[in-house]
């Protein structure tokens, strides 16, 4: 069986594999298809279920592509890894009025069904918990409603904040000045916006204090209004941490609180904050609680099994 996908221009068909030749042919491999590309079009010839998977998924690629989304390599991969495994009705359902993060260098667009999910809590809630692995996005797709919420000035400040376990929020021992003293704590924070905005514009925010970066410890006493409100790593915030910076919420104010209770660094005698949170908190209306699981990682695919092999084994143990 053969189809033909066409395409408006040469460069809008290469968007939608990343403009990288080698992921048509690990499309090829993945879906057990020969595919030809050229000019506008690209051809497809296989099996009848296995071209017609194929086609699906390069007709919602191209679809995807005209929505505005960036289609980068890791993107694709992902993408094309759901596909292959069964998931092509999630990948058309992100893609199905879709949530598109517009910033000034990028544009942001959820990659699965729990990150559209996610992101449509943000815009709703007051307080919203993203709770899940290392590569869900859940601190990247904050970051960026963050900034979207600045850029459309329905909030004049970002405020995101860490706990500073590993030197137990006492940095006066490391050397330079504050921000100097932080950056190895906050420094995911960083290459978020960064990616989003480039680093001239993020340091220019920064020097104007309209975007601020500071240790959990710099919150105590004070009242966040008219900000949106980032809070970072909260597994390795203690109960009392917790509590502290939630009840910091002010006028026009929105948090996001973002963590792994699978990689708590506190001491044994110290219960994590986020963890009590998630339990002390979910009835509340305004404040909705939110999990990815291994299945939602974003990065190279290996990651995703990677968080998936220590899932298992941490299981194997605890029995």
């Amino acid at each position: 069986m053969e189809k033909t996908v066409t395409f408006d221009t040469a460069l809008q068909l290469a968007e939608t594999y990343g403009n990288r030749p080698e992921n048509l042919e690990l499309a090829e491999s993945r879906f057990n298809v020969r595919i030809v590309a050229r000019d506008g079009w690209m051809t497809i010839e296989g099996g009848k279920p296995e071209v017609e998977l194929a086609e699906k998924f390069f007709e919602t690629m191209r679809g995807a592509r005209k929505q505005g989304m960036r289609i980068g390599n890791s993107d694709f991969k992902n993408m094309l890894e759901r596909a292959a495994g069964g998931k092509m009705d999630e990948i058309i359902q992100v893609f199905d009025n879709p949530i598109v993060i517009n910033l000034k260098r990028k544009s942001v667009v959820p990659k699965n069904i729990n990150q559209k999910k996610y992101l449509k809590f943000i815009q709703k809630n007051d307080i919203v918990f993203g709770v899940g692995p290392a590569g869900t996005g859940k601190t990247y797709l904050a970051v960026a409603a963050a900034l979207k919420c600045l850029q459309d000035k329905s909030i004049e400040k970002v405020i995101l904040t860490r706990p500073a376990v590993e030197a137990g929020e006492a940095l006066g021992f490391l050397p330079g000045d504050l921000q100097e003293k932080l950056l190895p704590y906050l420094r995911p924070l960083y290459d978020a916006m960064n990616d989003m905005l480039g680093a001239d514009e993020t340091l220019r925010l920064m020097e104007r204090q309209i975007i601020e970066i500071a240790p959990l410890a710099y919150m105590r006493g004070r009242t966040l209004s008219n900000a949106f409100v980032i809070l970072d790593e909260a597994q390795n915030t203690t109960m009392e941490q917790m509590m502290m910076f939630l009840t910091r919420l002010g006028e026009n104010s929105r948090m996001i609180v973002t963590g792994d209770i699978t990689q708590i660094d506190l001491p044994k005698n110290k219960k994590s904050g986020l963890k009590g949170a998630l339990e002390i908190l979910g009835g509340i209306d305004g404040i909705k609680l939110f999990y990815f699981d291994a299945g939602d990682v974003v990065r190279h695919p290996l990651v995703t099994k990677i968080v998936a092999a220590y899932e298992n084994s941490s299981k194997e143990n605890d029995s």
